[in-house]
């Protein structure tokens, strides 16, 4: 409720930056697309740059917060300018679309280029990248060889060892779906409670902060998004947070628990051939991979071939679908709450 005040007292120009991605035009007739975007990336500029200049299509950006942007939309109403609706994670995309807020679309081009799990069935959404949600250990504090999967955090052994994101963080609360899913309610709360008992720490706000304190030995382990590593060894971060970085032990859990960043075309779209354009060339492989590479993602088909990556090895993503998760992100909140994590 806190962050949704927010948006109500603070001016929509501080909060909304509105990008014109090449094409400058005097023509009244020219053909645009206008997309809003949870992805925080200056390099998905790029991206909508090259698919301007290679269909004459002017992209128009507004870039927010998920949620700011989900509570613009309903505001919006049949008013709305938004074309595409662009989110990360599974909970939220899927909530746009329980909302009203994306209309239905299929195509063969979509459907080819989009594995069934990382689409919904009726169409509302397509998967565009992919996010592993790994473990991270500090092997000076923890014995790595005993932690192989999410589970392995619940083990008495790392009590007051353990690192987490606070309870309202979107990517953990799709884990804990995912793990509803593939092992029920039952051995979900015994492997949360369990988890939460190893916890000393201060619940972080972030998935590099929760990195840095696991590299600087404040805990011994943790649960991240795997770019966030890659960004801090390739000194996206700086210097001290490369070197933080190579202390950190990567540990992929074999299946592993996979998310997405997603679009969709808004309900009231005013372009939406455009919108199908602009949407079918992002899920595309060459899309797909120029989104991916410089955020340090997965294509959704694949893998990055980054240095950094390369190193994290391949995984094997789970049986979970995306909608699963969607479904599942409700009775996930309750377990986390319920279970203590706060």
């Amino acid at each position: 409720m806190k962050e949704i005040k927010t948006i109500f007292k603070t001016s929509i120009s501080a909060f909304f930056a509105i990008s014109s991605l090449l094409l400058p035009s005097s023509k009244a007739d020219v053909r645009e697309v206008r997309v809003y975007s949870g992805r925080h990336y200056n390099t998905d500029r790029q991206i909508y740059k090259r698919f301007s200049e290679e269909t004459g299509i002017r992209v128009r950006l507004i870039e927010a917060t998920g949620i700011s942007l989900v509570e613009r939309l309903k505001r919006e109403g049949s008013n709305s300018k938004a074309d595409i609706i662009l989110l990360v994670d599974a909970a939220r995309i899927s909530n746009a679309a329980k909302a009203g807020l994306l209309q239905p679309y299929r195509s063969d081009k979509l459907d080819s280029e989009v594995p069934k799990e990382y689409r919904d069935p009726r169409g509302r959404w397509y998967g565009l990248t992919r996010r592993v949600r790994l473990i991270i250990a500090n092997p000076k504090v923890v014995d790595i060889s005993k932690i192989n999967k999410y589970s392995d955090l619940a083990s008495p052994d790392l009590k007051g060892k353990v690192c987490l994101r606070k309870r309202n963080n979107v990517y953990n609360q799709s884990l804990v779906a995912d793990q509803l899913v593939l092992y029920g309610e039952s051995s979900t709360r015994s492997w949360l409670r369990g988890m939460i008992k190893n916890v000393s720490q201060p619940y972080f706000g972030g998935d590099i902060s929760l990195a840095r304190a696991v590299a600087q030995g404040k805990c011994g382990v943790g649960i991240v998004n795997h770019y966030y590593i890659a960004r801090m060894l390739a000194g996206i971060n700086g210097t001290n947070d490369r070197k933080l970085a190579e202390k950190l032990n990567v540990i992929t859990p074999n299946p592993a628990h996979i998310n997405v960043s997603a679009g969709g075309i808004a309900k009231y779209s005013k372009n939406r051939d455009e919108a199908i354009t602009l949407l079918e060339y992002l899920a595309s492989p060459d899309g797909s991979s120029g989104l991916a590479g410089p955020t340090f993602e997965h294509p959704l088909r694949g893998y990055g071939n980054s240095p950094e990556l390369l190193k994290f090895g391949r995984f094997t993503p789970d049986k979970v679908t995306i909608s699963q998760l969607g479904r599942a992100n409700s009775r996930a909140i309750r377990l986390m709450r319920n279970s203590g994590w706060k």
